[in-house]
């Protein structure tokens, strides 16, 4: 029996359970410049999974990579969600008000 399928799926669930809160506290202390962490992550995470011969250590390398890259996107949405009062703003930064987006 092979139980590395199951094994993969379990991490990968805790790994974007893991990246929720991530969001959540990278918006909250650092706004959307928090973006670049998750990219660097992700890089480096790639460059593992590529790295590493041991095909569910680099599974799971991927996993985390692709889960960091996604965070980029959710850090602005975050952003959004805390605009619509939906999460709580940080008293100590100051947020673009609301409908006036960056448009030029």
């Amino acid at each position: 029996m092979n139980g590395h399928g199951l094994l993969i799926g379990v991490v990968t669930f805790l790994v974007i359970g893991l990246f929720h809160p991530l969001v959540v506290k990278a918006e909250y202390y650092w706004g959307t410049r928090s973006w670049w962490l998750f990219l660097l992550a992700g890089i480096v995470a790639a460059g593992l999974s590529l790295l590493i011969e041991n095909i569910l250590l680099s599974t799971i390398c991927g996993v985390f990579a692709f889960s960091s890259f996604w965070s980029i996107k959710e850090v602005f949405e975050q952003e959004e969600r805390v605009l619509k009062g939906w999460f709580p703003k940080n008293p100590k930064r100051t947020y673009p008000e609301k409908g006036k987006g960056n448009s030029v």
